[in-house]
């Protein structure tokens, strides 16, 4: 058992109701408290807010930064394609002022001179993945690589090609000129 010292103040009792000035007092003491939880609540969301509006421009700034970094290099590798491309195309293009330069040539050499130039135009063309579509007679028609020009009887099986008017050409697998043919009718 816990005995009290003599000189200690009698124990309060908590219980006693309070006068109406300490209990205004203690709801003012109440609601300051809170206003200030209030104020630092507030004062914390808004450096947030700040924090994160700061955020989102530089992330933005960084979005648009990027943007402009792809289009510029965009830009660029279509130059340079071109560029690529063209520089390929130069050879054929001395080989045809070559010919032209010479003044006098039999038929022969200049049908070799001829092949010549359309061999090395072609080979630029496939290094540039550009591919020629001539089908051989007797080929299935295709008509995502094929254009019928005509239908003519012919002793092959029907749809196939009979000839190749003119020829197609793919770049990088997709038909950038179908093949103009003329297909075998129907018995």
């Amino acid at each position: 058992m816990s005995q009290t010292p003599p000189n200690a103040p009698p124990p309060q009792d908590n219980s006693a109701p309070l006068s109406p000035e300490e209990a205004e007092a203690a709801r003012a003491a109440s609601e300051a408290e809170a206003q200030a939880a209030q104020q630092a609540e507030l004062a914390t969301l808004k450096a947030q807010n700040t924090d994160l509006a700061d955020q989102y421009l530089r992330a933005k700034a960084e979005a648009e930064n990027a943007r402009r970094r792809a289009e510029e290099e965009m830009s660029k590798a279509r130059k340079f394609a071109v560029e690529s491309f063209a520089e390929s195309l130069l050879a054929v293009a001395d080989s045809l002022e070559a010919g032209l330069a010479v003044q006098e040539a039999t038929r022969e050499q200049l049908r070799e001179g001829t092949e010549a130039t359309l061999k090395q135009l072609l080979s630029a063309l496939e290094r540039h993945k550009v591919v020629q579509i001539a089908p051989p007679a007797g080929t299935k028609f295709d008509p995502h690589q094929h254009q019928a020009i005509s239908m003519v009887p012919a002793e092959q099986e029907p749809n196939t090609v009979v000839t190749v008017l003119q020829k197609g050409y793919l770049i990088a697998e997709r038909v950038l000129r179908p093949a103009l043919v003329t297909v075998s009718a129907p018995k």
